[in-house]
């Protein structure tokens, strides 16, 4: 007996169904598990935080940050680390004062220590990337007097310790946080400028009072 059309689809439809499935399935984050990955964490002392990027058919990489007028940077690094296939690789310093290194061209791991300034970080990257800071527990990122995280960045808090600020598919990043001494300087500065405001308004409210017993 020959089957109706009807009856031939529903094994097409059922197999595109099932492959959109698997695709989700696989490929964690959506289209995001295409972007190499940037991982960050900012040290206990706020001063430094450690970086671990992963490259792709490269020869080199260079360690700085973005100017004020959008120029590039050179920052000093230390622990500098370069695995692949190699683990650990060998690579030579290049660039002004040892701010770039390079390598035989591969897919590797690059790890460093960088410094951190006024509690403000950002990175930069020639294609877009998946990004995740790691910051501890006793600093934060919320309070939007304090803290910032650039446009498409995310906050994920991890069990009451630390928090992740998450971008997806990024060229750059930037993330200011603060410690408990800062929202305390905050309130202090806040109640200030209360009093303040309260004793130049006790005038007004006292004319404003006698007028109408008047």
């Amino acid at each position: 007996m020959r089957t109706t059309d009807r009856d031939r689809r529903r094994p097409a439809v059922t197999a595109f169904c099932f492959a959109v499935i698997l695709t989700f399935v696989l490929t964690p984050y959506g289209v995001s598990a295409a972007f190499p990955t940037a991982w960050y964490t900012v040290l206990p002392n706020g001063t430094a935080y450690e970086a671990n990027i992963s490259i792709e058919n490269a020869t080199g990489y260079d360690f700085y940050e973005t100017g004020p007028l959008g120029e590039r940077v050179p920052i000093k690094v230390s622990n500098v680390r370069l695995t692949g296939p190699c683990d650990p690789c060998a690579f030579n310093w290049t660039g002004a004062s040892n701010s770039a290194i390079s390598f035989p061209k591969g897919n590797y791991w690059v790890h460093y220590q960088g410094p951190i300034r006024d509690y403000h970080l950002q990175g930069n990257f020639d294609r877009p990337y998946r990004v995740e800071v790691a910051v501890p527990r006793n600093y934060d990122l919320r309070n939007p007097l304090l803290g910032m995280i650039s446009p498409g960045g995310k906050i994920i808090p991890v069990d009451n310790t630390s928090l992740i600020a998450q971008w997806n598919g990024t060229r750059s990043f930037e993330l200011r946080f603060y410690d408990e001494g800062r929202v305390s300087l905050l309130y202090l500065f806040g109640n200030f400028w209360i009093v303040i405001a309260v004793v130049l308004l006790m005038p007004f409210v006292f004319s404003w009072m006698r007028k109408r017993q008047i």
